[in-house]
């Protein structure tokens, strides 16, 4: 579809938010665009991580406000927000951020819901629900367990735009670097995770969401369980034993 391209290269799946009309807003095109990248992925050994990019000068502007107010139709989107954005959490592939363009209401959810986001340091975020007469209610549920509330209350309440530097420093991405320096930024980012066994890395993935709920005598207990059966894996014992004859894990041999 034009507004979103799925391109593969090298164990890698790019996709490219290309709706610059509706500045990439979370209509039918995007949501069903992503959906589709992340099956694809979690579905094909072969990929080893998805990278989230943009055209244009936004990157994503939340929701389809035409769409909401039934002044445009359109196809329907396969699955809501909600669903995409604990499909994003719960993929088994790592999903980063390539952030070139603005972030507006509902896309800090986007980019909170990214495993690692990188932006571009002269972009803007702004949680702008509130002077619409709404609130960012779906994305606070993935927007809030990285923010501090002093900060989340101050940015949902004042809905004004922050720059890059403010939203790494809140916590919605990892970081901001010089537009000239963030293609080299995913790029060292992806080259790492695909140094990273396939399985290890879902199961790493998921520690990040799942412990920190966990009372600590569950966590401690699911933690042993995990750790024992991921060292009898197939995928272990080959990672050790190229780490033993100083070789290259098999998984690691394009990396």
């Amino acid at each position: 579809m034009g507004e979103v391209r799925i391109e593969e290269a090298l164990g890698v799946l790019t996709v490219t938010l290309a709706d610059i009309e509706s500045r990439n807003a979370l209509g039918a095109p995007v949501v069903n665009g992503l959906y589709d990248a992340i099956t694809r992925a979690d579905a094909d050994p072969k990929v080893r991580a998805v990278v989230v990019t943009n055209e244009g000068t936004t990157f994503c502007a939340g929701a389809n406000l035409k769409q909401q107010s039934g002044a445009e139709q359109g196809g329907a989107p396969k699955i809501g927000l909600d669903a995409l954005l604990v499909m994003i959490q719960s993929s088994t592939t790592p999903i980063v951020g390539k952030i070139r363009g603005h972030v507006v209401g509902g896309g800090n959810g986007l980019a909170a819901a990214l495993d690692i986001a990188i932006a571009q340091d002269d972009v803007k975020f702004g949680f702008t629900e509130v002077r619409l007469g709404v609130a960012p209610a779906i994305i606070s549920v993935v927007c809030l367990p990285k923010m501090r509330r002093g900060e989340a209350m101050e940015a949902f309440l004042r809905g004004n735009r922050f720059s890059a530097a403010k939203a790494a420093e809140y916590g919605l991405i990892s970081r901001a670097v010089p537009a000239a320096e963030l293609d080299a930024a995913v790029d060292e980012v992806v080259a790492d995770l695909c140094k990273g066994g396939p399985e290890a890395l879902g199961h790493a993935k998921r520690l990040v969401y799942d412990v920190p709920a966990l009372p600590q005598q569950e966590a401690f207990s699911h933690t042993a369980e995990l750790s024992a059966r991921l060292f009898r894996s197939d995928e272990a014992a080959a990672g050790m034993r190229a780490f033993l004859k100083r070789e290259k894990a098999p998984w690691a041999d394009d990396a």
